[in-house]
């Protein structure tokens, strides 16, 4: 059964970036709601009792309902960690080392994770996933992540309006600008990237 963790932080822990009224709809009411469906719809079905990542692999394309759930559990449970308060600053060294082995710089990696986050159209989510050993950047629609496009994610940010339109209205660019430069938990990404390689 999935259930909704606590907040690793405090809801104002991330102004002005974030606010706590963004964080107390988002967290308590969309991460809610995604954990009570999810378990209705995993009820009888043959993932009952299957790992969170078996689930989401296992329901891509045979059952919509659930994957669509389960997926957003999946990606909210390590949102919430991609976050803390006084995010940003220095990458941990592994992973800077990887950063510009796949893409040239650490501002061309920012660039390229905001132009995907910008060009998803409607609703999803913005990524930097392992691929054949390489970092990359890429963006897929609603729940989906890179897990089910056979790479692994380490760092997303949900570009759903629920994520950012309190605070920054219609302006995403601006939204994950301010994800990947203040509120980004370099320290999980390099743990997420770590396991990756293993």
């Amino acid at each position: 059964m999935f259930s909704l963790p606590e907040l690793p932080y405090a809801y104002d822990a991330l102004a002005p970036y974030m606010s706590a009224e963004t964080l107390e709809f988002h967290h308590d009411k969309h991460h809610l709601a995604y954990v009570n469906n999810g378990n209705n719809l995993l009820k009888g079905s043959e993932w009952e009792g299957k790992s969170l990542e078996d689930v989401v692999k296992g329901s891509f394309g045979k059952h919509a309902g659930l994957f669509n759930n389960a997926g957003q559990h999946y990606n909210h449970l390590h949102f919430w960690h991609w976050m803390k308060p006084n995010g940003g600053g220095s990458i941990p060294g592994e992973l800077e080392k990887a950063i510009v082995d796949g893409f040239g710089s650490v501002d061309k990696m920012k660039e390229d994770f905001i132009q995907a986050g910008v060009t998803q159209f409607g609703s999803g989510w913005s990524w930097l996933a392992v691929k054949d050993g390489k970092v990359i950047a890429t963006k897929t629609a609603n729940g989906e992540s890179p897990l089910v496009h056979g790479a692994t994610p380490i760092l997303g940010c949900d570009v759903w309006e629920h994520s950012y339109y309190i605070d920054y209205r219609n302006r995403r660019p601006d939204y994950l600008k301010a994800f990947i430069d203040h509120m980004v938990n370099w320290e999980y990404v390099a743990e997420l990237f770590a396991a990756a390689h293993k």
